[in-house]
C-alpha cells in the first residue's frame, strides 16, 4: 500500500484543487451514496469504535495498584501490562491501515473489533502478569485494525468544508476517550475487581461490532497494491526491541550491554525499515512524505503530545492512589477536568482559530500549554492539594485539544483520498507510538529514580528488593518503608514529568522552525512556478 510522496501526487483539476483528495466526489464517498448523509449516519458508530480501542490504552492504568496486589506484579511488569497493548497497537497501525485500504475499511473494523472483544473475554480468566501481558498484546493487534479505519472512513465520507469539524470531533474523542475510560474503570473498581475493566471492553466491542454491521458502508481502494509485509515485520521488530530495552533498563541498568545493545539494535532495524521503504515498489510508508514540512510538523506534534499524555496518565494514577491514598474512582474523577479541557480545545477553540490565524500559531500555542501543564504537575509532592494538580491539568488538556486538530488535519490533507487508510494510520501511529514510548521512557525514568532513592534499612535483602520492585509491594512492608517508597516514587515522577515537559518545549521549537520555512517559501514563489494548488499542506500554515 503506497502513500504518495509530494512528487507523486495526482494532477490538479482546472479549479486548482488536487483531484481525488478526499472530496465528496471521490470514489470512496460516491460509492456509498453521498458524503453528508453517509457522514451523519456513520459518525456516531465510528466514534464508538474509536472510543472502544482508545479507552483501553489508559483504562487499565487506574487498576494497576489492585493488579499489583492481586498478581504480585513488579513495576516493570506493570509497565509491560500497559505497554503490551500500546506497542503492537503502534507497530501494526501502518499494516492495519493498508489492510483497510486494500480489503475494505468496514471489514477491517469488523475484524479488529472481533479480535479485541475475544481477547478481552480471555483476559477475564487470567490471574498472572505473564498471561495478562500476552492478552493485552492481542487486544493491541485488534485495535491496530480499528483505529485507522475510523479516521479514513471520515476523511473519505465528509465533504471538504465539513471535514475539519469532523476531524475535530475525531481528535476530541481520541484524546478524551482515554480519560473517560479511566473514569469508567474507576467507577467499576468501586464494586468489582480489575477484571471488570475487561468486561467493559467486551460490552463496548460487542456494541460497536453490531452497529458497524448495521450502519457502516464498505469503502476500499480497488487498485491497491500488495501489502508490504516485510516492511511491517521490520517495524514490529524494531519498535519491539527498542521498547523492550527501555522498559527493562531500570533493572538491567541503563549502561548495561543488554540495554545499550538492545536500543542500538532496535534503531538499526528501524533504519533498515526506512531503507527498505525507500526502495520498495509499494512501500507501507514512503519516507519522502516527511519532506512535506506540514506533514512532518503535524506528526512530530502529535507524537510528543501523546508521549507526555500517556506517560503522565501511567504515573499520576499511581501517585493519586498509592501516595495520596485516593480510591480508584476518586483518582479517575480527579482527571475529569483535563478531559473536558481536551474536548473544548479540539471541538471549540481549534476549529475556530486555525482558519483565522493558520495552523502554525495554534499548534505552537497548544504545545506551550502542554509544556506549562507538565511543569506545574511535575512540582507535586506527597502533601500537594488537589488545586495544585488542577492548575496543571487545565493547560495540559487545553493545549492538547488545541494542537491535535490542526496537526491531524495537516497529516490527512497531505494525502490523496484513495490513500486515506494508510494516511490516517500515520496519524494514529504518531499517537500510539508516542504513547508507547511515553509509558516506556517516562515509566523507566521514574522507576530508575525510585530504585536509586529507596534504600530502606533493617530489612532482609529479599524484602529490600521486593520494596524496590513496586510501590504497591513497599506499601505493605511497614509505615517507615511505605513513607520512604512514596518519597522515592514522587522524586521519580517529578523527574519523568520534567523530561516530558522538555520534550514538548523542544517540539514547539521544531514546529516553529518547520512551518516558518514553509511560510517563507510560500511568500517568495519562484518566477516560473505556478501557484500552489488548493489543498496542499502549506495552505494549513497561512
Amino acid at each position: 500500500m503506497t502513500i504518495l510522496s509530494a512528487a507523486q501526487e495526482p494532477p490538479t483539476d482546472p479549479q486548482g484543487g488536487t483531484s481525488g483528495r478526499g472530496t465528496v466526489g471521490s470514489s470512496d464517498a460516491s460509492s456509498h451514496g453521498g458524503g453528508a448523509t453517509t457522514s451523519r449516519a456513520t459518525l456516531p458508530v465510528i466514534m464508538l469504535a474509536l472510543a472502544t480501542v482508545v479507552a483501553a490504552v489508559a483504562s487499565l492504568n487506574v487498576a494497576l495498584p489492585s493488579i499489583a496486589r492481586d498478581t504480585h506484579a513488579t513495576q516493570t511488569q506493570l509497565s509491560w501490562i500497559i505497554d503490551a497493548y500500546a506497542l503492537p497497537f503502534a507497530a501494526l497501525l501502518l499494516l492495519g491501515g493498508a489492510v483497510g485500504d486494500r480489503y475494505g475499511r468496514r471489514r477491517a473494523l469488523i475484524a479488529g473489533l472481533a479480535i479485541f472483544g475475544a481477547g478481552s473475554v480471555a483476559a477475564l480468566t487470567v490471574s498472572t502478569p505473564g498471561w495478562l501481558i500476552a492478552l493485552r498484546a492481542v487486544l493491541g493487534a485488534g485495535a491496530a485494525l480499528v483505529m485507522p479505519a475510523t479516521l479514513s472512513t471520515i476523511t473519505a465520507t465528509f465533504p471538504a468544508d465539513q471535514r475539519p469539524r469532523a476531524v475535530g470531533a475525531w481528535t476530541g474523542v481520541a484524546g478524551a476517550s482515554a480519560l473517560l475510560g479511566v473514569l469508567t474503570s474507576g467507577l467499576l473498581l468501586e464494586f468489582w475487581s480489575w477484571r471488570s475493566v475487561f468486561g467493559l471492553n467486551v460490552a463496548l466491542a460487542v456494541l460497536a461490532l453490531a452497529a458497524t454491521l448495521q450502519v457502516i458502508p464498505e469503502s476500499a481502494d480497488p487498485s491497491a497494491p500488495r501489502l508490504d509485509l516485510f516492511g511491517a515485520l521490520l517495524t514490529a521488530i524494531g519498535l519491539g526491541v527498542a521498547v523492550y530495552s527501555v522498559i527493562e533498563a531500570p533493572t538491567r541498568g541503563w549502561t548495561s550491554p543488554w540495554t545499550l545493545g538492545g536500543i542500538t539494535a532496535g534503531l538499526a532495524v528501524l533504519a533498515g525499515f526506512v531503507a527498505w521503504e525507500l526502495r520498495a515498489r509499494s512501500p507501507l510508508l514512503d519516507p519522502r512524505l516527511f519532506g512535506h514540512r506540514a506533514f512532518a510538523a503535524g506528526t512530530l506534534s502529535i507524537t510528543v503530545q501523546f508521549f507526555g499524555f500517556f506517560g503522565f496518565i501511567f504515573l499520576v494514577l499511581q501517585y493519586l492512589q498509592l501516595v495520596r491514598g485516593d480510591s480508584a474512582l476518586r483518582a479517575a474523577l480527579s482527571l475529569l477536568p483535563m478531559s473536558l479541557a481536551i474536548m473544548s480545545g479540539a471541538r471549540g477553540m481549534a476549529p475556530r482559530l486555525a482558519p483565522r490565524v493558520g495552523a502554525r500559531p495554534v499548534i505552537i500555542l497548544g504545545l506551550v500549554l502542554v509544556t506549562t501543564g507538565l511543569l506545574v504537575i511535575s512540582r507535586l509532592d506527597g502533601t500537594s492539594a488537589y488545586w495544585s494538580l488542577l492548575a496543571g491539568l487545565l493547560p495540559l488538556g487545553a493545549g492538547m485539544g488545541l494542537a491535535m486538530t490542526p496537526a491531524t488535519t495537516a497529516i490527512t490533507e497531505a494525502l490523496p483520498a484513495a490513500k486515506q487508510g494508510v494516511g490516517s494510520a500515520v496519524n494514529d501511529l504518531a499517537r500510539e507510538l508516542g504513547g508507547a514510548l511515553g509509558i516506556a521512557v517516562l515509566g523507566s525514568v521514574m522507576q530508575s529514580t525510585y530504585r536509586d532513592r529507596l534504600q530502606p534499612a533493617g530489612l532482609p535483602e529479599q524484602a529490600v528488593e521486593q520494596a524496590r520492585s513496586s510501590l504497591a509491594v513497599a506499601s505493605r512492608l511497614g509505615p517507615e518503608v511505605a513513607r520512604q517508597a512514596q518519597s522515592a516514587f514522587v522524586d521519580g515522577m517529578q523527574l519523568a514529568l520534567t523530561c516530558a515537559a522538555v520534550a514538548a518545549a523542544v517540539a514547539a521549537l521544531a514546529v516553529t522552525a518547520l512551518l516558518r520555512r514553509d511560510r517563507a517559501a510560500a511568500a517568495v514563489p519562484h518566477p516560473a512556478s505556478p501557484p500552489a494548488p488548493a489543498g496542499r499542506p502549506m495552505d494549513l500554515e497561512s
